[in-house]
Parts: C-alpha cells; sequence; structure tokens
C-alpha cells in the first residue's frame, strides 16, 4: 500500500462498501491511479448499530453520518461516500458535499413472491418497511394494507421476505442494481404515483472544505447534472425541516436547460397528502427547490408537520 493514500470512509453495509469501491474505481480510472493509492476504512454508525427501533424515534438521518463526519473532521478519513438520501440537510461546519457520481434510476422497486404490484396484492396483505415516506405512500394507495416496520441492510430485508414475514416490500432499485440484484425486482413504481426519497439513487462524496488536494482529485469523477438535480431537492428538504420524522418525497428532473422538480408531504398514515411543482433555469435549481417547499408549507397550513 502506498505511504499516503486516500482513505475513504464508508458504512460496512455489502451497498455502501460497494458504492465506496465505485467511487475509488473511479477516482482510480480518471487519474490512473493503483489500487493501493485508496484505502476503504470501514465505520460503523449509529444507524448500523440499532435495528429494533425507526430511526424516527432514535434520530433521524444523521445516525448513517455522525461518526463517519466526525472521522472526516479530525483527520482519520480523506472522503466519505453516502447515500444521498442519507444526507442531513444541514452538515456540519467544515464540511461539504463536494461531488456526486452520476444519478441510477431513482424509483422504488416493488419485492412480492405473491402479487405483481403494489396494486395486485390481496386485501389486507403486509408489507415491510423503514421508511415513513413510503409507509404512508403505501397507505395512500391501500389503506387496507397492513405496513409493519422493517429495519435492516437490504440482505436481511431480502431474507425476511423471503422467509414469509412479510408479502411484499419496497426498496431502491439503485441499490439493487449496484448490488447486481436488478432481477429481484418484481416491478418498479413510476414517479408520477410514487415520488422518490430526496436524493435517491444518488452517491454523494463529502469532504473538508478548503483541501485543495482532494477537490482536485474529486473534480475529474463530479456529475453536474446530478448535483444541479439535487441542490433542488435538498433546497427543498431543507425548507420543510424535512427528517426522518416527516413522510416527505421529492424528485428534480432535466430537460434540456430547463429544470421541473415535484415534492409531496403527507401524514404518516397516509390520510392527507400535499403535492407542489415548480421549474425554471438551471441556474435556479436551488431557488425552485425552495419555492416549492414554501408552496407546500403555505398549502398544508401550521401544525401538519408537527402532527406529522
Amino acid at each position: 500500500m502506498q505511504s499516503n493514500p486516500l482513505r475513504i470512509g464508508t458504512r460496512g453495509s455489502q451497498l455502501a462498501l460497494a458504492q465506496a469501491h465505485e467511487t475509488r474505481d473511479r477516482l482510480m480510472a480518471a487519474h490512473s491511479l493503483p489500487e493501493d493509492a485508496f484505502e476503504i476504512v470501514v465505520i460503523k454508525t449509529s444507524g448500523d448499530r440499532i435495528q429494533d427501533r425507526p430511526l424516527s424515534e432514535v434520530g433521524g438521518k444523521g445516525l448513517f453520518t455522525k461518526e463517519i463526519e466526525e472521522a472526516l473532521l479530525d483527520g482519520r478519513i480523506d472522503i466519505a461516500v453516502h447515500s444521498s438520501k442519507d444526507m442531513p440537510t444541514v452538515l456540519p461546519d467544515g464540511l461539504a458535499l463536494t461531488a456526486f457520481l452520476p444519478r441510477e434510476d431513482v424509483r422504488d422497486a416493488f419485492l412480492s413472491p405473491k402479487a405483481g404490484t403494489l396494486t395486485d396484492l390481496p386485501q389486507g396483505a403486509v408489507v415491510g418497511s423503514g421508511s415513513l415516506r413510503r409507509q404512508a405512500m403505501i397507505k395512500r394507495l391501500r389503506p387496507d394494507i397492513e405496513v409493519v416496520m422493517y429495519r435492516g441492510n437490504l440482505q436481511t430485508r431480502m431474507r425476511k421476505l423471503a422467509e414469509g414475514e412479510v408479502d411484499a416490500t419496497l426498496l431502491a432499485a439503485a441499490g439493487l442494481r449496484r448490488l447486481g440484484l436488478g432481477g429481484e425486482i418484481t416491478s418498479l413504481l413510476e414517479t408520477q404515483d410514487f415520488l422518490p426519497a430526496v436524493g435517491q439513487g444518488a452517491i454523494c462524496i463529502e469532504s473538508r472544505e478548503g483541501d485543495t488536494a482532494t477537490l482536485e482529485k474529486l473534480a475529474a469523477i463530479h456529475d453536474e447534472t446530478t448535483q444541479i438535480r439535487l441542490d433542488a431537492e435538498r433546497a427543498f428538504l431543507a425548507v420543510l425541516d424535512g427528517s426522518c420524522r416527516t413522510p416527505i418525497g421529492g424528485l428534480a428532473t432535466i430537460e434540456g436547460d430547463t429544470l421541473q422538480f415535484r415534492g409531496i408531504v403527507l401524514k404518516p398514515d397516509g390520510s392527507e397528502a400535499h403535492e407542489a411543482a415548480g421549474g425554471g433555469p438551471l441556474a435556479d435549481a436551488v431557488r425552485i427547490g425552495q419555492s416549492v417547499g414554501e408552496d407546500l408549507k403555505a398549502r398544508m397550513g401550521p401544525g401538519f408537520l408537527a402532527e406529522a
């Protein structure tokens, strides 16, 4: 191993490691570097340790990033690779999201041995999901379905499905494909009916502000289109103070030189939902996301998010 390899911090799940390896491989190709120019550093997070409760009860999204960001701040790692949907909208002082890899499929995947689609499930079927957004949107579309809390890494959730603990589950299509498990997908939920989580399908890289040498390396693998879309989505989330405690979906798409954005906020039981949309030039991505967020806030009225 080289004396000063670039240290890449990541969670230890198979999906997190796949994302870290993809980042390393892209950096190797972009800079003609050998594998030993990099070191993958696995860091266990609070979110990985707590498996028996919904994240909304124990601290939200930051549980998947806190320990990794601490390692970044104190110099134990040089960059951190994350799933963008796990990232809080406010980062610790001194850190920034400095690169995004090209975005994968943003859709949620339906997996079931008993039905081809969510709408085909029998009355009273049991669906497992640890995501408040997915839980609320399932209940909105199928109020008769029983939705149960379903934590664990991707492989654990697929095993529980195979063992018959639930009749179906929803997972991110991007994660399944990154692990070579796209063949397990029964069907895909189209975004017009089932908006994804903000940032779903996008890998982001966090680093220290002012670390010029690292920023120069990352610039070679950065995908600007993904960043523009995520700028709008994260701005939307920030306006709504979005966390794992609130069912929120949002998606930015680009058509030519125009960005379109749709957002939704729901009550956890799916009984009430508010949607809004907006669009404009790519340079206005942050403003567009903020505007849709403000629009939704006005439609919901006081108390909706608190009740949610």
